[in-house]
C-alpha cells in the first residue's frame, strides 16, 4: 500500500498573516474607490483660490459653491427633467422587460431561442457604435428635441431581459399550473403569479436603470438642444470653457447629483445582491 501523503495544515500564525493581507488589499482597494469621492466633497467647499490645493480638508469651507449652482443656474430644472426621464425610463422599462422575460422563460413558440440570442447580443453593442443611425431613426420620427427622444430609445436593455428571464427559468412551474387549473390565462398569470414574486428582482433592476439614466450623458447631449430639456450631466458639463473650468462649480453640482444615488444604493444595495444571486449569477 502506498504511503499517504500528509495534508499540509495552515498554523495560527500563517492563517492570521494571509487574512491580515487579504484584509490590508481590501482597504487599499477601498481607498482606491472612496478617495475620488472625497476629493470630489472637498473640492465643492473650497473656494476658487485654494481649490488645486492638495489638502482633503478646506482650510475655508464655504456654501457659496453651492449658492451658485442653485441661483444662477437653472439646476433644480435639470434635476426634475431628469428625475422624470429616468422615472419614466425604468417605469416603462420594468413592465415591457418584465412581459419579455416572462415570454422568453415560459411561452413556447418558434423562433424564441433565436430572438433571445439576438435580444442578448445587443447587450455586446455600447451606445457610441450605434449612435448615428439611432440618431437618424429619432431624427426621422420627429423626436428630437423632445422627452421621447430621451425616453423611447432608453428604455430597451438586453441585460434587463437577461436577468428577468433567469429569474423566470427559476420560478417553480407548479405555480403556473396550478393558476392554469385555475382557468387563467397566461396574462393573468403574469399579472397575479409572476409579477407579485418578482418585486425583489424587479426593486434591483429599478435601482439599476434608475442609476444609469440619472448619470446618462452621451445620448442626452446628443439628442437635445433646448436648455429647457438639458438632464444634470450634460448642464455640470456646461460648466467646463473651452479654456478653463470651473471645478469648484462642477464639483459642488457633482455632489448635489451624486449624493441621492449614493444613499440610495446604500440602501438597498442587499436587494441588489440578493436579487443578482436568485437569478442564476453567481
Amino acid at each position: 500500500m502506498s504511503e499517504r501523503v500528509p495534508k499540509y495544515r495552515y498554523t495560527a500564525g500563517q492563517v492570521t498573516i494571509v487574512r491580515a493581507i487579504w484584509v490590508l488589499i481590501g482597504a487599499v482597494l477601498a481607498l482606491m474607490t472612496l478617495f475620488p469621492l472625497l476629493w470630489m466633497v472637498s473640492i465643492s467647499f473650497k473656494t476658487q483660490a485654494e481649490m488645486f490645493d492638495m489638502g482633503l480638508v478646506p482650510a475655508n469651507p464655504t456654501l457659496d459653491n453651492f449658492r451658485y449652482v442653485f441661483t444662477q443656474v437653472d439646476f433644480v430644472r435639470y434635476l426634475l427633467n431628469t428625475f422624470f426621464v429616468a422615472a419614466t425610463v425604468t417605469l416603462v422599462a420594468l413592465l415591457f422587460h418584465s412581459m419579455a422575460g416572462y415570454a422568453l422563460a415560459r411561452l413556447r413558440f418558434p423562433g424564441r431561442e433565436a430572438i433571445f440570442l439576438t435580444m442578448f447580443s445587443t447587450f455586446l453593442v455600447s451606445l457610441p457604435v450605434i449612435i448615428v443611425p439611432l440618431f437618424i431613426l429619432v431624427r426621422s420620427l420627429g423626436m428630437l428635441n423632445s422627452f421621447s427622444g430621451l425616453i423611447i430609445p432608453s428604455i430597451f436593455n438586453a441585460f434587463g431581459i437577461f436577468l428577468l428571464r433567469q429569474f423566470y427559468l427559476s420560478v417553480p412551474r407548479e405555480l403556473e399550473e396550478a393558476a392554469l387549473i385555475d382557468g387563467a390565462g397566461h396574462f393573468r398569470i403574469y399579472w397575479s403569479v409572476i409579477l407579485p414574486i418578482s418585486r425583489p428582482i424587479l426593486s434591483a433592476l429599478a435601482i439599476l436603470f434608475f442609476l444609469a439614466n440619472w448619470n446618462a450623458f452621451l445620448w442626452p447631449l446628443t439628442v437635445t438642444r433646448d436648455p429647457e430639456l438639458r438632464l444634470v450631466q450634460v448642464a455640470i458639463a456646461g460648466f467646463q470653457g473651452q479654456y478653463t473650468a470651473a471645478w469648484n462649480y462642477i464639483m459642488a453640482a457633482s455632489t448635489v447629483v451624486a449624493l441621492p444615488m449614493l444613499v440610495l444604493f446604500l440602501i438597498f444595495q442587499r436587494q441588489i445582491m440578493d436579487s443578482l444571486k436568485t437569478s442564476g449569477l453567481k
